[in-house]
Formats: C-alpha cells, sequence, structure tokens
C-alpha cells in the first residue's frame, strides 16, 4: 500500500453528531423527529438521495417553515460547537506514523473546499496532506467513486494501492466502488448504520496502530 485516503467530516473531526442533533433540535420544536436513518442517507455524500432537512421538516409539519430563520439559527450553534472539538482519536498518529513510512496523503470529502481547507488550516494538519479534493473538484460527491479516484490520481497511486479511511455508508460505498480497501471507522451518528460493505471495522483510529493495518491489509490480499 502506499496511499492513505482519508474522509473528512466525522473521521478526522465530528461535524456529524453535533450537525445531526443541531438539526434533531429545531425539528423538536415543531413538534416532530428527524430519525437518524434519514438523516443517514446524506451523510458523506447526498449523490442519490433527494432528502433536505427543511423539505423534509415541512412534509412533517404539513407548512412552510421560516428556512432562512433556521438556517441562521441552528449554523450559529452548530459552529460554535466545533470551535471546541478536537481531532479524533487516531487521526495524528496516522499521520505521523504514514508520514514516517513515506506513504502518500490525501483527504477525499464530500464536503466543499472552503469548509475542509478551512478546518484543517484551523487544526494545524493542512501540512501533512499532499492532496485534498472536495465537492468543487468533481461532478458527483459520495457514493460516487470520482472523489477518490482523483484523490489517488492527484498523489500518483493506483486505486488499489490506497487504502480508504471513511465513516460513513455513502464514503464506504464510494471507496468499495472506486475498488480501495476500506476501513470503517464510525462515529456516534454512523456508528448505528449499515457500514458491512467496508473491508474492516474499527471502533476509531487509536483501537489499531497504523503498522498493524498495513499488516493486516497485506495478509488479507
Amino acid at each position: 500500500m502506499r496511499a492513505l485516503i482519508f474522509d473528512f467530516d466525522g473521521l478526522i473531526l465530528d461535524t456529524e453528531l453535533p450537525d445531526y442533533q443541531s438539526w434533531e433540535q429545531v425539528y423538536k420544536s415543531y413538534g416532530v423527529s428527524l430519525p437518524l436513518a434519514k438523516w443517514g442517507e446524506i451523510i458523506g455524500g447526498n449523490a442519490e438521495s433527494d432528502f433536505e432537512p427543511h423539505e423534509y421538516l415541512e412534509s412533517l409539519v404539513g407548512k412552510p417553515v421560516d428556512r432562512e430563520q433556521i438556517w441562521v439559527t441552528r449554523r450559529k450553534s452548530y459552529l460554535e460547537y466545533l470551535e471546541s472539538q478536537p481531532v479524533l482519536p487516531g487521526v495524528i498518529d496516522y499521520l505521523n506514523e504514514a508520514r514516517r513510512r513515506n506513504l502518500k496523503l490525501a483527504v477525499a470529502s464530500s464536503s466543499p473546499e472552503n469548509w475542509v481547507e478551512g478546518h484543517l488550516s484551523r487544526l494545524e494538519l493542512r501540512q501533512y496532506f499532499d492532496a485534498v479534493v472536495t465537492a468543487d473538484d468533481v461532478s458527483q460527491t459520495k457514493p460516487s467513486p470520482e472523489l477518490f479516484l482523483l484523490a489517488a490520481q492527484k498523489v500518483g497511486v493506483n486505486p488499489a494501492e490506497a487504502i480508504v479511511l471513511e465513516d460513513s455508508p455513502n464514503g464506504i460505498k464510494a471507496a468499495k466502488r472506486a475498488q480501495m480497501y476500506t476501513v470503517a471507522v464510525p462515529n456516534p451518528v454512523t456508528d448505528q448504520l449499515d457500514l458491512s460493505e467496508a473491508d474492516l471495522r474499527l471502533n476509531s483510529l487509536a483501537e489499531m496502530p497504523l503498522a498493524d493495518l498495513l499488516a493486516h491489509v497485506e495478509q488479507a490480499q
């Protein structure tokens, strides 16, 4: 293996639990609920889902909602929470060990470039990555394989030479469609979703050092 490709949201930084919880609070304020399975349709990408949280809320309450006000208040609390979130366990150890082993490193995210690049810079992680590929770089996000294939191309490896680290069903589907070895590392939200397509599942990156993961992948091939 010559490269590691990281998802961003929910894998490097837990943006997904506070995002879901902030929308859940909005739904509760209207007297309805937002099922995790419904929210899970768009975690990690939305190329094959037409779910939109404002529209779904309106379908449940049977009337228009103040979308602008919801967006402003929900987004404010969400971003304030993110500012205090640390990098998820094991991520920095993986990055340092990958660098020591001269592995190529990339991020492949369905989020916009300014979101991913901004957080990577704020967390002082941007310098680790040889390439950052986002929704702005492709015509379709996950579960399309386009993000992962472009990431592999940008770091100069074949798809079969890359290990993908993902937390969501959409991301796992995308990685498998790109014919890459895929490790599921769920967060508290995606832990409840179907991640069975992954080649390996870890509770966190801290559970298995990179050296052990590389040995495991080599034995599996």
